[in-house]
């Protein structure tokens, strides 16, 4: 049976100390037309992972401003989200055996989703590809349909894409968070990049107190620099390349690594990859390879807030939002130059861009960067605007699909 998520609401006022009240009116103006306009949001894991992490805030704040949406997440089986995963590592660009069974399988549990889901919104916004053959659901004329990618399509496995063109093409439009995204598609594309919420649990200010709690508890020495990637433990986040990266800075500088993350439902191959990471750390004493829940904000915020240098080595990436997170709370950041990693950081201005585990070592230990982290240089990430996009774009969307 598929999940209806109920989430507290939000107090929009809230955020007038951050945004203005002008900018809370804006919304509260954008989101008029749109009141009583029903919204089904469909993903594919309740907990772990970025896209559950936007609508957990996301889907609050909307019905804090009168409109009806609501949060379902399809279920799968252990199978289900093996086949999935392949996908995800294929559509990133990584090799793939495409196998007629695995196609089958996703068909399978779209199909028994689309027996448990409602799907009769009149907009129905589902997210990355797990959920979209739901679309074969949609009775002609009937209602709305739009495909939210959070992923890197800008070199898919061509066989894994053919096979989800063949759904994708059947929406009323794509959205993408970079242009770099987009494939040639006969729908309307939109550019929609996704943010943070300054005031969730993983992003608000905590005392120093609770910050030195949690040090603690995870064996960190405050006192030392203190290198930190935050990312669920995947192969394309690139945790042994940190790893090594860690091994040059230590050449030069006295410092720990931390390696934080938590799990998704929907991610078979976090635990294989968490053994790759143990064994290429080999009992370091100064490596922290710390596994969290699937939710754990104000732990992942302690660590980030602790942080030196703040480390995002992915090989492929979707958005790469940790790397908001770390620009938001002033901390430097080294990063590879993919996916929307770029767009957030300006090269050598709010952080460094690199392209290889040397690249980031070497960025890692420039006494520059140090300093930085003393001056306080890096600023942090312009403020959020992915409710005001998600407003515009609905309206938008309404008077294209009328």
């Amino acid at each position: 049976m598929s999940d209806t998520l109920a989430l507290a609401r939000i107090p929009l006022d809230d955020y007038a100390e951050l945004l203005g009240a002008g900018e809370i009116e804006e919304l509260r103006a954008l989101a008029k037309p749109l009141r009583g306009r029903s919204i089904e949001m469909i993903n594919s894991t309740a907990v772990g992972g970025g896209v559950a992490e936007i609508l957990n805030r996301l889907v609050p704040l909307a019905e804090e401003l009168d409109l009806n949406i609501k949060w379902d997440v399809m279920t799968g089986g252990e199978d289900f989200f093996e086949v999935t995963k392949a996908f995800h590592n294929a559509l990133h660009g990584a090799p793939y055996h495409a196998s007629p069974r695995d196609f089958e399988i996703f068909l399978a549990y779209n199909e028994r989703n689309r027996a448990t889901l409602p799907l009769e919104a009149e907009f129905v916004v589902i997210h990355d590809p797990q959920p979209v053959a739901l679309i074969d659901a949609r009775k002609p004329g009937s209602n709305h349909w739009v495909w939210r990618c959070h992923i890197d399509l800008s070199h898919p496995h061509r066989a894994v894409w053919d096979f989800l063109d063949k759904f994708v093409s059947r929406y009323d439009g794509a959205m993408f968070s970079s242009p770099e995204f987009s494939r040639q598609l006969p729908i309307p594309q939109y550019l929609f990049y996704p943010a943070i919420d300054p005031l969730s649990e993983k992003n608000q200010e905590l005392t120093p107190e609770f910050i030195a709690q949690v040090l603690a508890r995870f064996r960190i020495d405050p006192q030392r620099p203190i290198l930190t990637q935050i990312s669920r433990f995947d192969r394309l986040k690139d945790p042994v390349g940190v790893i090594r990266a860690y091994r040059i800075v230590k050449r030069y500088f006295d410092c720990q690594l931390v390696l934080a993350g938590g799990s998704a439902s929907d991610d078979p191959e976090g635990a294989i990859v968490l053994k790759e990471v143990l064994r290429e750390a080999d009992n370091d004493p100064d490596i922290r390879v710390i596994e969290l829940p699937a939710w754990a904000p104000l732990e992942v915020n302690a660590l980030q807030r602790a942080s030196t240098i703040v480390i995002q080595k992915s090989l492929r990436e979707g958005f790469g939002l940790t790397v908001s997170e770390a620009l938001w709370k002033k901390k430097p950041v080294v990063a590879s130059a993919v996916g929307g990693i770029p767009i957030q950081i300006i090269h050598k201005h709010t952080g460094l861009l690199a392209h290889s585990v040397e690249g980031t070592g070497n960025s890692g230990k420039t006494r520059r960067t140090w300093a930085s982290t003393r001056e306080g240089k890096f600023s942090h990430y312009p403020k959020a605007q992915a409710l005001p996009d998600a407003l515009s774009d609905a309206r938008a969307g309404i008077v294209t699909v009328r």
